[in-house]
């Protein structure tokens, strides 16, 4: 009777277990800086999929765009935020990435991000002809900021050594940095506006620099993901003018291997939870469900697929 007890226990552990996700699954979530939108944007994503997927515990990290796209592909992260520009680049082993990622896919479209560079205006920097010499501060390798920082200066025929110092840390330490003059410009990819700029201005006469159609021309021809997209006027103080810039979407990224149930969950929880995501990130409120599920170059996971298609997005 014993014996036939202990296999009826099993039995039944396996009949729960196989009625949905294992009661103990824990994930952990690659986000972005500290002081960037994408850090408290993976903790309201922590929230949305705990409820959501019953005994399913997340671990909330930093991280950056080309990083978790390194994490998802190698199996050192189960959900990151990606941007679309270094996912292609992940899947297609090109960039700062030295093999092809075939296991990174894709969630969801959350917002479009913005490559943003603010000056001091004291610095005289309008574009980024103006920068050789120049202090700059922007994030660490791995960071799709960083990355996107060294293609503008690329550009206009420049790199980090043509700087007269370069800091790469923190969004908090880029603030910093600019308000105490130790730094004049700051470049990196947020939406808009960027609660690191708004910080800087309200102590600092500021300039936003824009990027001219040639030398966007010149970044697409680097990695063709990159777009023109515009900073409307009154974004920031005394801006009153739209300014160009390059862009590309934020999208949520979890590996291909990962199992089709989960995937669905994670993604049923995110759209169900776009109000207390768009209390993060505005922007999210101006997508539609066909606009989370559009094709940024990499492919959909079956699970969130099968979510879109359920709903009549895809």
């Amino acid at each position: 009777m014993k014996k036939t007890s202990i296999l009826l226990a099993a039995a039944t552990t396996a009949l729960i277990v196989s009625a949905g996700l294992a009661s103990a699954n824990s994930l952990k979530f690659s986000t972005g800086p500290q002081g960037g939108s994408w850090y408290p944007l993976g903790g309201a994503m922590k929230a949305l999929i705990e409820k959501e997927l019953a005994g399913t515990t997340v671990a909330v990290a930093p991280g950056g765009g080309v990083a978790n796209s390194l994490a998802v592909g190698t199996g050192k992260a189960d959900i990151a935020f990606g941007n679309s520009v270094t996912s292609v680049d992940a899947l297609n082993g090109r960039g700062p990435f030295k093999t092809k990622l075939a296991n990174v896919c894709n969630l969801g479209v959350l917002y479009p991000q913005y490559f943003q560079v603010v000056a001091l205006a004291s610095s005289g920097v309008k574009s980024g002809a103006d920068m050789k010499g120049k202090a700059l501060s922007t994030q660490k390798r791995g960071n799709t900021g960083e990355a996107v920082t060294a293609d503008w200066l690329k550009a206009y025929g420049l790199d980090y050594s043509a700087m007269s110092k370069v800091n790469q840390g923190s969004y908090n330490d880029s603030v910093n940095q600019l308000k105490d003059g130790n730094a004049e410009v700051f470049s990196m990819t947020t939406q808009v506006p960027a609660g690191a700029i708004m910080d800087i201005a309200s102590a600092r006469d500021v300039t936003i620099v824009g990027i001219s159609d040639d030398g966007i021309k010149k970044m697409r021809e680097i990695n063709a993901g990159y777009q023109k997209i515009m900073i409307k006027a009154g974004s920031y103080p005394k801006q009153d003018k739209d300014v160009p810039t390059v862009g590309f979407f934020t999208h949520v990224i979890v590996p291909c291997s990962m199992d089709e149930k989960i995937a669905y969950g994670i993604t049923k929880a995110m759209i169900d939870g776009l109000d207390n995501l768009a209390g993060i990130a505005k922007a999210i409120k101006q997508n539609t469900l066909k606009d989370i599920a559009r094709d940024v170059g990499i492919p959909m996971h079956k699970g969130a697929a099968k979510f879109y298609k359920e709903k009549g997005a895809l």
